[in-house]
């Protein structure tokens, strides 16, 4: 194996209580002003889910240029009171994905929302899951890999936060511009890299894997583990999806796909 597939950043952990019985895992809304059916439906599902928690494994947002954004802008100001509403009655929590891992502290708190490092260990009751984006997992995309790497460094992010609003924001037109040539180009993109999720999982001591980013939800076996990929959310174009994975406490999980 290379040494990046015997490497792991450094886990996170997060036990949940005895009072969490279901606990709902999301990912991979891109949530934008120009998609409004996709936002009421999140909206819809934040104010009604019966669980104790939901746990946020990236790219809610279609992209996050700094809190500083937020603030200017009323669109994520709605995103903002959705999340605000939620985390009142029920524990909302968000990890970092490959669109939105420049969400900070400030916002977040501001949310009452916890920030889950990725990757992550969930304790409940009996069960140890371990959850991720994803994106660190896909090794095939060695492009993005390469930028990964650059850009999730504190140097960097200081560097970029420091830049005028204007010119971020059209450093992120331009990466959303290539990803929409290279989906209308058919590119494939990469998937998980088995031998990595094994070593994670391995690191773990935890025999089931749950994360986002590939939009290829299924559930896949990894010799006596098991691999589950979370559904990415769509209801303003075609094929339409919005599927919530949820986790039992003493009775394994399920997906449920919201009307």
């Amino acid at each position: 194996m290379s040494d990046l597939r015997t490497t792991m950043p450094p886990l996170g952990r997060l036990t949940a209580p005895a009072a969490w019985q279901t606990v709902d895992l999301i990912s991979d809304l891109h949530l934008q002003a120009s998609e409004t059916a996709t936002f009421e439906a999140w909206r819809a599902y934040m104010a009604s889910t019966s669980a104790q928690a939901v746990l946020i494994l990236g790219d809610l947002f279609e992209v996050w240029v700094g809190d500083d954004a937020a603030a200017l802008d009323p669109f994520l100001q709605s995103c903002a009171d959705v999340l605000q509403q939620a985390s009142q009655r029920l524990h909302v929590a968000f990890m970092p994905g490959n669109r939105d891992f420049l969400v900070g502290p400030d916002f977040l708190n501001r949310c009452g929302v916890q920030a889950l490092s990725d990757p992550c260990l969930l304790e409940l009751g009996a069960q140890r899951l371990l959850l991720s984006h994803g994106d660190a997992l896909c090794l095939d995309d060695k492009p993005y890999q390469a930028f990964r790497l650059q850009a999730r460094s504190p140097e960097w992010q200081r560097s970029f936060l420091a830049k005028p609003l204007a010119e971020r924001q059209e450093f992120a037109r331009s990466l959303r511009a290539l990803s929409e040539s290279q989906k209308h180009e058919g590119m494939s993109f990469a998937d998980a890299d088995a031998e990595m999720s094994l070593f994670w999982l391995a690191q773990a001591r935890a025999d089931r894997l749950i994360h986002g980013h590939t939009h290829r939800p299924a559930d896949h076996a990894l010799g006596a583990a098991q691999r589950h990929v979370l559904s990415d959310w769509c209801l303003d174009h075609s094929p339409l999806r919005a599927q919530v994975f949820r986790l039992h406490r003493d009775s394994g999980s399920e997906r449920l796909n919201l009307p």
